[in-house]
């Protein structure tokens, strides 16, 4: 057996900060980010030692067009930055002294420096103790090689605790290190940081007078939502420009937020404008402060996509790249409050008949359709107020069981275009649940007792239809027949029926269990043998699956009746009519009746128009 030692992995630094750059970090803004939390957490530290501490990162151009970011939080001896810095990751005993384990810290000070080498070569930390103000100052470079230097220098009373970190870009990243990138960077990350942040930045100065600097801070005393103001038209205001700054769009209302198992405080903000189901709940989160990230995912259920958070929590875990949250139990006892805090909201104001109430009803229906489907006392409410497509125009389930007792629905938008006009024609208040979450919807209020809610059935249309005469089956048979001959293939049967509106030629029922077919002649087999054997076969059960139901009283219809059925004609017209009854279903045309469309229109050009070099007289009429 070969007994072996253990020896350390050789680390390829350049690969560890490819690595962050291209599967850990979203991109290498994030480095002031870090750098910004390594300072915030050192403060915290120091806050430890001295509550009223004041802390303060001050951030500015150094070399030319490298950075300087100062902190005056706890500092480090030479043996704390030999153990935090000589091995990146590494947990040690001094982990909750600066920063790891504890609530208050949210970074690691190794990984966080590291993330420096994403826009610069070289990066070197002067750094003293706050804690043994008579230790000497320790200054440590590293190099994205790998290697680090780490000396002592000397420290003079009146030099101050904390640290100073000082990076010069990589070839192709001066950008960053910019100081209007290095502003908008801190905004974005550090505008809400419990700590004074400061940046150098330059004035416009004469021209032929030196360029002169001022001190610009860039975070704020409080969160927007923890601030106190005078009244609430002030806090409204103040929320609504946080909002339009951070997310682009002036609230319709505002939501207080507060978890206190996972000290979390905010406000979700309603959106002006509707938004398409699944556009996606992309919310702003700050952990401890530090923006966690703009786009953080998963914060409140789906059907609360109207609204856009922006919070701060302390008890609450980012992932590794500190750009989304931890799936963990936490996670889900924040969201489950959020998502009740949400909820109450909605059903608060849906209770009262604020111009706020029908506002929100009018742009965001979608949202509360889709809460409806998982709650029943938003679901009770939802029937007084949403807004539903009806053969009457737009009403509520309410004033539609006012007027008829029951909410008869179509469960598709084609169905109810089928038979809209002629439920329209009839009287009956016939209810569009073919948009989405409608139908799932209907069924769930069938369930409740204090409502009386069903689909249309075929029996609704049947009883509307009105039987022709026998002498009319008889004059028209030999029409119907070769109609029926040439809808086979199909797998569609014609009916004859009249029915209001005159104007509707044609209409088409899906459903199977509508027969039609032999109706109008039972009596008259049954009673005059005369006939039995002439409507025999016209009598016969039809087994296909969709029936085309020609309107007799339409003028157009019984000219189409007259012609013989043996010409092109009759057949274009057929074709003509059947193209138009599957067009106003709103169903899509198959290259099949793409093809019919097209042969109708061919026959009726030929027979209208004249022959080839004919003149405008011998169009045919």
């Amino acid at each position: 057996m070969i007994e072996q030692t253990g020896s350390p992995f050789q680390v390829d630094l350049r690969g560890i900060v490819d690595l962050l750059a291209r599967h850990l970090y979203s991109g290498p803004n994030v480095y002031l980010r870090e750098l910004l939390q390594n300072g915030v957490d050192a403060i915290t530290a120091r806050r430890s030692i001295d509550p009223s501490f004041v802390g303060e990162i001050r951030i500015r151009s150094w070399g030319g067009n490298g950075l300087e970011i100062t902190d005056n939080g706890i500092g480090l001896t030479t043996d704390e930055a030999r153990e935090l810095l000589a091995t990146v990751g590494h947990s040690s005993k001094r982990d909750l002294d600066l920063g790891m384990g504890r609530e208050e810290f949210l970074g690691q000070f190794g990984i966080g420096l590291l993330s420096g080498f994403m826009v610069a070569d070289t990066i070197e930390l002067v750094s003293r103790s706050a804690r043994d103000l008579t230790a000497p100052a320790v200054k440590w470079t590293g190099h994205d090689n790998g290697h680090y230097d780490l000396s002592e220098l000397e420290r003079a009373k009146e030099d101050p605790a904390g640290s100073v970190v000082r990076i010069l870009p990589r070839r192709g990243m001066e950008h960053w290190l910019l100081i209007d990138t290095v502003v908008s960077l801190a905004v974005e990350f550090g505008s809400l940081l419990p700590v004074n942040v400061m940046i150098e930045v330059p004035l416009d100065s004469p021209e032929g007078e030196s360029m002169t600097h001022v001190w610009r801070r860039v975070s704020e005393e409080k969160m927007p939502w923890v601030k106190e103001y005078q009244h609430e038209i002030a806090r409204r205001e103040a929320l609504g420009r946080f909002c339009e700054n951070t997310m682009g769009f002036t609230p319709m209302a505002v939501i207080d937020l507060d978890v206190a198992l996972t000290g979390l405080t905010g406000v979700a903000f309603i959106i002006p404008d509707a938004v398409p189901p699944g556009s996606g709940g992309f919310h702003r989160v700050y952990l401890k402060q530090m923006l966690l990230g703009s786009r953080v995912a998963g914060l409140v259920p789906e059907w609360a996509f109207f609204v856009r958070c922006a919070i701060n929590a302390t008890g609450l875990a980012p992932t590794a790249s500190r750009e989304q949250l931890y799936n963990d139990d936490a996670l889900l006892a924040a969201q489950e409050a959020l998502a009740e805090q949400v909820r109450a909201w909605v059903v608060e104001t849906l209770t009262t008949q604020s111009p706020l109430a029908k506002e929100f009803v009018h742009t965001h229906h979608l949202a509360l359709r889709s809460l409806s489907l998982t709650d029943d006392v938003v679901l009770d409410l939802a029937a007084e107020v949403l807004p539903f497509e009806t053969t009457e125009g737009i009403h509520t389930l309410r004033e539609v069981m006012d007027q008829q007792s029951e909410v008869v629905y179509t469960e598709s938008l084609e169905e109810y275009r089928r038979v809209g006009a002629v439920a329209r024609a009839q009287g009956i208040l016939l209810v569009n649940a073919g948009y989405v979450y409608d139908a799932e919807l209907m069924a769930k209020l069938a369930t409740r007792e204090q409502f009386k809610v069903r689909p249309l059935s075929s029996s609704d249309i049947t009883q509307v239809l009105s039987e022709i005469q026998p002498v009319r089956e008889l004059e028209i048979l030999e029409q119907v027949t070769a109609a029926s001959e040439i809808l086979e293939s199909l797998d569609i049967q014609p009916v004859i029926r009249c029915f209001e509106p005159e104007g509707l030629p044609a209409m088409i029922l899906d459903d199977p269990g509508t027969d039609l077919g032999h109706q109008g002649s039972e009596s008259l087999i049954g009673d005059e043998d005369i006939w039995s054997d002439v409507l025999a076969e016209f009598a016969e059960s039809n087994d296909r699956s969709r029936q085309i139901i020609f309107n007799d009283t339409n003028p157009t219809v019984r000219r189409w009746l007259s012609l013989d059925p043996h010409t092109d004609f009759f057949k274009a017209g057929l074709q003509s009519m059947y193209v138009s009854a599957m067009l106003l279903s709103g169903e899509p045309l198959r290259p099949r009746e793409a093809e019919m469309m097209n042969d109708s229109l061919e026959t009726f050009l030929k027979w209208g128009l004249p022959p080839e070099g004919g003149g405008h007289d011998e169009v045919r009429s």
